[in-house]
């Protein structure tokens, strides 16, 4: 199935991501669900829990490699990390606070882990050290909501043109792309999620001249959300 760029598809990503041919997507850059269940008791209007969350997707990694001829970012969380093929890289996303989680007997989580997968066309634009400091979204669209410029740092240190997020969510990665004239496929599989995403696309306009005098997101320091 060839999709077509600049779209958003609401379904199954596992269906839909092994209908798609080889190398038909330059980069994939995605959040899926960890495996943990995730819906946060500490928000007054909950989230919908996260469908899919019972465990990682680790059946689609071979896919994820089989159709982006550039690479592959994929978030996970630190147990993640023994699940899945070892990375060339592995980023941290460093936040401007820590989870809840276990007040007496764990460690405040202060980071998330980015899986880097470089695929046969990759070649750096800008090549970024493996920490990122990103201030947090406060998660007002999403349960898991990542920062539009941490997703624009990722896609700005790297070659490639057409970027796939086949979880989607509110959309946030497909908002860096736009800003950053980059084509996207965005898949969700909530329609709530999905009708966010294209919401926040078709309001998303960005003027050329701010995009051109602003400045590379500060690595290694702290950045703020647009």
């Amino acid at each position: 199935m060839n999709l077509e760029k600049n779209k958003t598809y609401l379904g199954d990503c596992f269906e839909i991501v092994k209908s798609m041919p080889n190398n038909s997507v330059d980069l994939i850059i995605t959040d899926p669900p960890y495996g943990m269940n995730f819906q946060s008791n500490f928000r007054k209007e909950k989230h919908l829990k996260i469908k899919g969350d019972d465990a990682f997707p680790l059946e689609l990694l071979n896919e994820f490699f089989r159709i982006a001829k550039n690479g592959v970012y994929i978030f996970c969380r630190w147990d993640n990390l023994k699940e899945l093929p070892k990375p060339k890289s592995c980023l941290a996303w460093v936040k401007n606070n820590w989870s809840m989680g276990d007040l007496e007997h764990e460690h405040g989580r202060q980071w998330e882990a980015i899986c880097f997968y470089p695929q046969d066309g990759h070649k750096f634009i800008k090549r970024i050290p493996d920490v990122i400091k990103c201030n947090r979204t406060g998660n007002n669209l999403h349960p898991t909501e990542k920062p539009v410029d941490l997703m624009r740092t990722l896609i700005k240190a790297n070659n490639g043109q057409l970027i796939l997020d086949p979880f989607m969510g509110s959309g946030t990665t497909l908002i860096a792309c736009k800003q950053l004239q980059r084509d996207y496929i965005g898949i969700e599989i909530e329609e709530k999620y999905f009708n966010i995403a294209n919401k926040r696309l078709s309001q998303n306009t960005l003027n050329w001249s701010f995009e051109k005098n602003r400045s590379d997101t500060e690595i290694g320091g702290v950045v703020k959300d647009e």
